[in-house]
C-alpha cells in the first residue's frame, strides 16, 4: 500500500486563529471507475459542512459547537457511512457508533451499537452534558436517548439501496468484512468502495484556544453484530486536550485501538516534545502501517497547527480557518 501524509495545512501556524477540520473516510483511489460529477458532488459536500463549523466559530462558538455540527452534517448526508446511509451489518441490522470530546475540561461522551437514534453524535453530546458516565452501549443507551428527547427512527431510515448491494455482494462472496459502504464498482465513487473506511469526524480549534474532537460510523459492511470499532473509544478514534490536540481517527479500527492512536499522537506531543506533524506523521506512518493500519486521521493542535495525513491513497477532508476559504481534497497531494 502506497503511503502519502497531507501536511499542506501543518505548516501554517496562525495561532488561536479558529479552524475546523473534517474527514468522510480514507481509502484506495479507483480513477478508472471515477465520475467527474460524483467526485465534485463529494468536495461540494465536504465544503459545505466544513463551512457550517467555521460560520460557527466565525460566530464566537464553541469548538465543541462546531464538532457537533460538522459530524450531524455528515451524519445525515448518504454519501458518507455514519447515520444515514450506515452499512449493513451481517445480519441486515445497523449499528450505528460515535464520540465526542471537550479538551477544555476532558469531558467525554459516547455510545455505541445503537440502530434507533437518527443522530448518535447528538446524543454522544448529551452522554458528555448530563450524564456521570462516559459511554453507553446499545439498548441503555437508546434508552437514554428517549429520556433525552433524541430524534428516534425506524431501520427503513438508515437504508440505502447502495448499502444493501454491498452486503448482498460480501455475503456471496464470502469475503468477509467489507470496510466502507458504497454500491457497486461502477457507482463512480472516487475512493474504492470495497476499499474505503467508512468513518465521519471533525476537530477544531475555537476563538479561546478552546479544542474538541466528535468521530461518527456506521461500523464495516458485513460485520458481525456487536462489533465495537476505534470510532466510540476514547484515544483510539477520537481524543482532544487543550494541553496537546484534538483528533479524529479513520482507518482499520482494531488497530486504531490497539495502537491507541489518537491518544498516541497526544502523548507524543506531550511527552516527546513531537510537533504536531512529526507526531501524527510517527503514529500514522511509523506505528500503524507495521500492524495492517491503513488509514488516516485530522488534527488541531492548541496552536492552531492542523495536519491531515493518511497512509491510504486518499481520504475524503477539508479545514477552514476564519476568514479563509475553505480547503476540501480526496487524493493525495
Amino acid at each position: 500500500m502506497s503511503s502519502s501524509t497531507d501536511n499542506s495545512a501543518a505548516s501554517v501556524s496562525n495561532k488561536k486563529r479558529p479552524v475546523i477540520a473534517i474527514h468522510g473516510g480514507a481509502g484506495a483511489i479507483t480513477r478508472a471507475s471515477m465520475s467527474a460529477e460524483k467526485e465534485q458532488h463529494y468536495l461540494a459536500e465536504l465544503e459545505r459542512i466544513v463551512s457550517s463549523g467555521q460560520a460557527i466559530l466565525a460566530a464566537g462558538g464553541s469548538a465543541l459547537d462546531a464538532v457537533t455540527e460538522a459530524v450531524r452534517l455528515l451524519e445525515e448526508c448518504p454519501l458518507f457511512n455514519a447515520g444515514k446511509g450506515a452499512v449493513f451489518t451481517h445480519q441486515g441490522t445497523h449499528e450505528l457508533d460515535a464520540c465526542i470530546m471537550d479538551g477544555r475540561t476532558l469531558d467525554a461522551g459516547a455510545i455505541s451499537c445503537v440502530n434507533h437514534i437518527r443522530n448518535p453524535i447528538l446524543t454522544a453530546r448529551k452522554v458528555l452534558e448530563v450524564s456521570p458516565h462516559v459511554m453507553f452501549t446499545g439498548a441503555g443507551a437508546e434508552t437514554f436517548a428517549r429520556e433525552q428527547g433524541q430524534e428516534m427512527v425506524g431501520a427503513e431510515y438508515f437504508f440505502t439501496q447502495e448499502r444493501y448491494d454491498q452486503l448482498q455482494r460480501a455475503i456471496a462472496a464470502d469475503s468477509g468484512v467489507l470496510l466502507d459502504h458504497d454500491g457497486a464498482s461502477q457507482s463512480g465513487d472516487p475512493l474504492d468502495p470495497e476499499r474505503k473506511f467508512g468513518t465521519v469526524g471533525a476537530v477544531a480549534m475555537d476563538a479561546l484556544g478552546n479544542l474538541a474532537a466528535a468521530t461518527s460510523t456506521g461500523g464495516m459492511t458485513n460485520k458481525q453484530a456487536g462489533r465495537v470499532g476505534d470510532s466510540p473509544i476514547i484515544g483510539a478514534g477520537c481524543y482532544a486536550s487543550n494541553h496537546t490536540v484534538a483528533i479524529s481517527s479513520t482507518g482499520t479500527g482494531e488497530v486504531f485501538m490497539r495502537t491507541v492512536a489518537a491518544y498516541d499522537v497526544a502523548a507524543l506531543i506531550e511527552y516527546a516534545g513531537l510537533s504536531l506533524e512529526e507526531a501524527t506523521h510517527k503514529v500514522v506512518q511509523e506505528k500503524l502501517l507495521p500492524l495492517g493500519g491503513i488509514g488516516g486521521m485530522i488534527a488541531v493542535d492548541r496552536f492552531g497547527n492542523v495536519a491531515l495525513p493518511f497512509n491510504s491513497e486518499g481520504m475524503y477532508r477539508g479545514f477552514a480557518r476564519v476568514g479563509d476559504a475553505p480547503s476540501v481534497s480526496i487524493y493525495r497531494s
